[in-house]
This record gives structure tokens, sequence and C-alpha cells, in this order.
């Protein structure tokens, strides 16, 4: 086990990947010299080279297309976009070309090409560096959407999602890059060789798990939202009231089974997202725990999330961000039901 950041534990993970496939590329803007605006490719251009970690034009849209025309030619590309309201310009390459080449070409042609995202707000930025623009691409067939939240999971998901046969949209909550913890390397190594390694990465990054067992209410999030669900379950059970936390891991696919046997423990369900709650992944959560375990619920499902509203500036953003106490008292209201 070795202690290590988010940023470091997905370098690591980068560099692994790098090591034990020569077709997997880099590409993306700063990222080369300069390792990133995060630093989290710091390092890799020098040890492997400009022709595998490859600074691009600023040019999201022609980043992606190329990421696609290299995948075709047998390539892993690893893009980066810089900042989550950069990736708007790409937004046609990504849902018309990059989701749906394997079904248009009747599963001839596969594109395993992932795409960097750091996400979501907390770091004061300025507008367009911090959107949460998730469920616009879990709404589109063909695109596997998944964000970790520890660095033991940044390390094994980046990964899983470069060794996956499908395009990975892989967020990174950006706030928690310098959030330490400890990461064992050789827990994903194994799972990565065989001819079925490609199968059995793509399975495990879209498995949710159980962050913290509890018997009440069962409180769901993801990525950046995750350390402050489980700060809530902490301050609830002083209060007497026993959180489960479930870490979904995969916005899409969605691990709704996992979800579905902890609210038929509990009876009761909320789920954080900074995303807005207006037509966001929650509500599609939400609407599956409805329609498939109605009779286990004790209370409505409720969520927490950003307003329907444009990400505000950097001096109020944390009016806007789901707080600790909008979380509390969605418990609050759950148990009293």
């Amino acid at each position: 086990m070795t202690a290590m950041t988010m940023a470091g534990a997905i370098n690591r993970g980068l560099r692994a990947a790098m090591e034990r496939d020569p077709k997997v590329l880099l590409m993306g803007e700063d990222i080369g010299q300069l390792g990133g605006v995060f630093r989290v490719t710091d390092g890799l251009w020098k040890d492997f080279g400009g022709d595998r970690v490859m600074d691009t034009p600023l040019a999201e849209s022609g980043i992606v297309g190329t990421a696609v025309g290299m995948a075709m030619r047998g390539y892993r590309p690893v893009i980066e976009i810089q900042f989550d309201g950069f990736i708007f310009p790409a937004y046609n390459q990504i849902t018309t070309q990059l989701a749906k080449m394997h079904y248009r070409s009747q599963g001839r042609i596969t594109l395993p090409v992932v795409i960097r995202v750091p996400f979501a707000g907390g770091i004061g930025a300025v507008e367009h560096h911090s959107e949460s623009p998730e469920a616009l691409f879990a709404h589109t067939a063909g695109l596997r959407v998944i964000s970790p939240a520890t660095p033991q999971d940044a390390f094994d998901m980046i990964q899983q999602a470069i060794a996956s046969p499908d395009p990975v949209l892989f967020l990174e909550p950006k706030a928690r890059y310098w959030d330490k913890g400890e990461v064992d390397e050789s827990r994903v190594a194994a799972q990565l060789e065989g001819e079925h390694a490609s199968s059995a990465a793509t399975a495990e990054m879209s498995r949710g798990r159980i962050a913290r067992e509890g018997t009440d209410v069962t409180l769901v999030a993801y990525g950046p939202t995750m350390r402050l669900a489980l700060q809530a379950a902490e301050v609830a059970a002083g209060d007497g009231t026993s959180v489960e936390v479930v870490d979904l891991r995969s916005i899409s696919p969605l691990d709704s089974d996992t979800v579905l046997r902890s609210v038929k423990r509990t009876g009761r369900v909320v789920i954080v997202h900074e995303a807005p709650t207006a037509f966001g992944p929650g509500a599609e959560l939400s609407a599956r725990v409805t329609e498939q375990a109605f009779f286990h619920l004790h209370a409505p499902v409720l969520r927490v999330g950003g307003f329907h509203a444009p990400y505000p500036g950097s001096k109020l953003e944390h009016d806007y961000l789901p707080s600790l106490d909008r979380v509390l008292d969605a418990v609050d209201r759950v148990m009293t039901h």
C-alpha cells in the first residue's frame, strides 16, 4: 500500500497502462512538458516521449476527432479535456461519432477512447471551469460515464477504462485531486491480464460499492460528493440515524442493483450530486428505485444537488453546491415519514 493523492493515482495508473500496452497514447492541451493544468500527466512526456504524450492545439473537436481516427487504426487514445466546460465544442464528435460507431458498424468497429475530464466545482474557478455535464453524456447510448471518488478507485478505474473496448468518459472530481489515500497497486494488475481482460475490466468499473454500511437511510453519491456523503453519515450517526452510503462509481451504465439491495434494507433514499437536480442523474435513479422498490419505501426519494441555474461565480459557489446542512436536512425529512 502506498499513500498518494488522487491526481498522483491517476498519473500512476496512466503510466502502468502505457507500460503495459504501446498502443496507449495520451493527447491534450498542455499535457506534455507542462504535465497538464493539474499536473496529472507530470513526468509522462519525459519518460514516454512526444510520440506518446502529445500536446494538441486548443481545439476540443479536433482532439476528439483525431482520437476517433486513431482508435479506428488500432490505437487506444486517452485524451484530456482541460476543463469540464471546454467539452462542449466536442459534443458533436462524442455523441454522433464516438458513441455510435460500434452500433453503426454492427459491431465491426470498436473505439477504445478514454476522455479524461476534470469536472465539478469547489475550487473557486472562473466561468466554464466548474461544470457537471454528466447527464448529457449518460443520456447518450454507447458511452460509459464513470467517476472515481478515492485514489484507489482512480488508480484502478483509469486502467480499466483504457482496457475497455468501449468509449469512456472518465470524470475526475477536480476538488478531490489533492485528497490522499492508500493505494494497492497490485489489486487491478491481475484483472488486466489474459484474453478476457477487457470484459473483466469493463464489468468491474461499472459496479457501485457500499462505502459505509447502515440500516436507516441509503445515501447515494459519486465522485465529488462522496466525501460529503460520508461526512453526513458520520454526523447523522451522532444523532442516532444509521446511514448507508453507496458510491455509484458508474453513472452510465447505472448499477441500480447495488442501490436497490440497499434500499430494500433501509426503505429510505437520498441522492446527492453537484449536477442540477432538474433532469440530473438522480432523477433517473429515483425513477428506477420508485419503479422497482416502491413497496419497500417508507418515504419519497429525495435529491440534493445543484440548482437549475448556470454555475455561479466563485464567491457564490458554496451557496450553489450541496452542503452538509442540505444533505442532513434531506436525511431528517425521509426519517420523519
